[in-house]
């Protein structure tokens, strides 16, 4: 997308919380029209670093430029050209699913012409066209998700923010979500910014992705051209004695990005189809072997040294931050 006017520009971007970096000199251009994956484990400063795009957090150093506008300066403006869908639920537990929809298009002034047929299609979209007159304190954890994400396209953002948007939709409804998000930015050229534990949605659906770990870029680009440096096929070699093993292949020249695990080890092998033979003659203690093709999951692990669903249970960012406040 070069020459694509920036939809967000993010310079030295930090945010502090005490003695805690959330967010650290962060800088990124987003072009109009991207879809965006912002990926990292729990704690890397993901939803931090939405927040202060969205004018919801203030930023302790840098600035950035959303839409056009100056987050520092002008949040309302920002606000109002933005849509988000945040990981906590935010919609009124009293209200129908359709009453939500249309006090958020009264909130953001959309036209009475046209109104009630964009709301109908946003309840189509995500599947509650029948439950659309149900309270929310009736609907499943999924379903307030899938109103979630309805309300958030519902006023046709430039620009939108997804955190952890399909967390606890089933596959189906995930992947027909993805298809609309995905066609609303080329033909609305509507920039989507995105967080995500699924790595196979932003390997399938984002246009460029960054890692960030510790609230720093560690590494950036398109989904494919990252896998491409991996150099080759992955491989999981299970061992007893994993650091043996790994000495002797990092003398192989055909094995690259050495990960060691307590019960195995991880290799990225080029032209595995005739170098796996050689590597296993050489190696000893091999137990049982998996290969696969290389995947984003495997770029996270190289940049990060574990997977992102190991994240998955373990206690966040905002978890820190509360144990820190109750120590005090």
């Amino acid at each position: 997308m070069a020459g694509s006017k920036s939809a967000i520009s993010m310079r030295s971007l930090s945010k502090s919380f005490g003695e805690i970096k959330a967010v650290s000199r962060l800088s990124l251009e987003i072009p109009e029209g991207e879809v965006f994956a912002l990926l990292g484990p729990n704690g890397a400063g993901k939803t931090t670093t939405i927040s202060m795009l969205c004018g919801l957090l203030e930023p302790t150093g840098g600035h950035a430029v959303v839409a056009g506008y100056d987050v520092l300066k002008e949040p309302l403006k920002v606000r109002q050209e933005i849509g988000v869908v945040f990981q906590q639920p935010s919609v009124d537990d009293l209200l129908s699913g359709r009453e939500n929809l249309e006090m958020h298009a009264l909130l953001y002034g959309m036209p009475g012409k046209g109104r009630k047929e964009r709301i109908d299609s946003m309840l189509e979209l995500v599947g509650l066209t029948a439950r659309q007159g149900s309270r929310i304190k009736e609907y499943s954890g999924g379903m307030r998700k899938r109103l979630e994400i309805a309300r958030g396209i519902l006023h046709s953002p430039k620009i939108l923010f997804l955190d952890e948007p399909t967390t606890g939709l089933d596959p189906q409804t995930r992947q027909h979500i993805w298809k609309y998000i995905k066609k609303m930015a080329v033909r609305e050229r509507t920039t989507i910014v995105f967080t995500t534990h699924y790595l196979e949605e932003a390997e399938q659906f984002a246009d460029r992705v960054a890692i960030i770990d510790r609230g720093r870029v560690i590494a950036r680009g398109r989904p494919l051209e990252l896998i491409a440096e991996l150099g080759g096929d992955v491989a999981f070699m299970k061992t007893s004695e994993p650091k043996k093993l790994a000495a002797k292949l990092r003398r192989m020249p055909f094995v690259r990005n050495i990960k060691v695990g307590s019960e195995g080890v991880s290799v990225s092998i080029l032209h595995s189809h005739k170098n796996l033979p050689k590597m296993l003659r050489q190696a000893e203690g091999v137990e049982s072997i998996d290969m696969h093709p290389a995947t984003l999951n495997d770029v996270f692990i190289k940049y990060t040294g574990r997977g992102i669903r190991e994240d998955a249970a373990e206690g966040g960012f905002w978890d820190r931050i509360m144990n820190s406040q109750a120590d005090r």
